[in-house]
């Protein structure tokens, strides 16, 4: 490469970098273990701080096993335009080929559903299946099950074209990491291994956990910093269910920028080169693309959260940098744009107020429970279970009703409640007889939400 070519380091340096992690975890709360990677004309380099779990003395290194959620999609992606480049499969080719005779995909308007809209998330299929109903709701995709998948996309149907505008899906990657796998007569993860993992050389990344990687893997906490447990998607896996590290990931970006020879150059390369609008932004094959670096160029960037884990994962293809970020508590998407472009801000996030728990009579508790409008879109049912009051919400979404995780409320007030698990307070508005007949709903610092109660 002519070095006349070479773009200025715009990275901030590592002590500054070490400074932005340390306050994330010790002055806002927002974390218990922070990652950074960064790969850049002059090399590659890590910088970590805190702990792989609350009350853990082992600390947080670049070979720290995290969930990386969405971020699974990129690789799916690149599975697809890798067999592409193969000419084993075509981006057009209708998804309905690589299924069974017996499910039927849906379609609208002459138009099948095709591999490029799966990738691109403009199917027309929702966020999430219908009949999703986890039993454990802490680990709401593990009895998913492929039956369920073809059943629930045998009796869908589509609320616009294929093609026509884009809808950000879960269903739509993790279907889209099944198709792949199953046209290949192998599963996702032994696919993702002998496509991808091997070649470049990540022996960290897979979903089975080596005795290795358990030894080095995160805990994932909730916003709350309490521990949680680990996402398990055996059906979806394209959609969220890699586990890799921050070293791992540097040599992702490597490829991805060319430091590395690789046999994945042609269909990563092949990622940048399809667009289509997503909102704000574009996107290519599985990357979002924003016009946001520091050169007039472009990130292309994912981001991924799981029930304890966020991730962060962009490059800027002309200054030839990368940077990937990995939480085992909340969202790291400021970092890593700033960190790409320190021309946009860091977030200011408010660490979680420490809340006290106090005795109530639990006669009190039967006033509260009801049934609650919070959107046009959501209920909040709120239940007694002797001397304990919970909550659980049910969205409606693309006419089906999805049931959300359950939460406790622990009383700090005779009327005022708040939830360990997330950050979450309910204050109940009482009638004369002490009934509540609606609530206000704090989240983490958004506005006020007022939830009257419903007959």
């Amino acid at each position: 490469m002519n070095p006349n070519t070479v773009q200025p380091l715009s990275v901030p340096g590592t002590d500054e970098i070490r400074e932005i992690l340390v306050k994330r975890i010790d002055q806002q709360k927002q974390a218990v273990g922070l990652v950074v990677g960064v790969i850049e004309p002059n090399g590659r380099r890590v910088v970590a701080y805190g702990n792989l779990a609350n009350g853990d003395p082992r600390t947080v290194d670049g070979d720290t096993i995290f969930e990386i959620g969405s971020v699974s999609k990129v690789f799916t992606s690149l599975l697809l335009a890798d067999m592409v480049n193969r000419q084993e499969v075509a981006l057009d080719d209708p998804a309905a080929n690589y299924l069974p005779e017996t499910v039927r995909m849906p379609e609208r308007g002459g138009k099948s559903i095709t591999l490029l809209d799966l990738s691109t998330h403009s199917s027309g299929l929702p966020r999430l299946p219908g009949n999703l109903k986890p039993k454990d709701l802490l680990n709401p995709y593990a009895d998913y099950s492929v039956d369920d998948l073809y059943q629930f996309l045998s009796g869908y149907t589509l609320p616009r074209d294929p093609g026509s505008e884009f809808e950000y899906s879960n269903l739509g990657g993790g279907l889209l990491g099944h198709l792949l796998a199953y046209h290949a007569g192998t599963d996702y993860e032994s696919l993702i291994r002998s496509r991808i993992t091997q070649p470049l050389g990540m022996p960290d990344t897979g979903i089975t956990l080596s005795s290795s990687m358990t030894q080095r893997m995160a805990t994932g906490h909730t916003p709350m910093l309490a521990p949680t447990a680990n996402w398990d998607l055996p059906t979806l896996a394209g959609a969220g269910a890699l586990r890799s590290s921050a070293h791992d990931m540097l040599t992702l970006l490597e490829a991805f920028l060319g430091y590395q020879e690789s046999p994945l150059a042609p269909a990563m390369k092949a990622m940048l080169d399809v667009r289509r609008p997503a909102g704000q932004a574009t996107i290519g094959l599985g990357w979002l693309i924003h016009s946001a670096s520091t050169d007039g160029g472009e990130i292309a960037w994912h981001n991924g959260g799981t029930g304890g884990f966020r991730s962060f994962v962009g490059y800027d293809p002309k200054a030839r940098i990368g940077v990937v970020v990995l939480s085992n508590a909340c969202g790291v998407d400021d970092i890593g744009f700033h960190l790409l472009n320190p021309k946009l801000a860091l977030a200011n996030p408010e660490p979680p107020k420490e809340r006290t728990e106090i005795p109530i009579d639990p006669k009190l508790l039967d006033h509260y429970t009801g049934r609650y409008q919070v959107t046009p879109n959501l209920i909040l049912e709120i239940t007694r279970d002797g001397d304990r009051l919970f909550g659980q919400g049910f969205a409606q979404v693309n006419g089906q009703t999805m049931v959300l995780p359950q939460f406790e409320l622990f009383a700090e007030g005779e009327r005022n409640f708040f939830a360990k698990v997330t950050d979450k307070q309910i204050a109940f508005e009482t009638g004369p007889e002490g009934r509540a007949t609606s609530f206000i709903l704090y989240q983490a610092g958004r506005e006020p939400v007022p939830a009257p109660r419903l007959p």
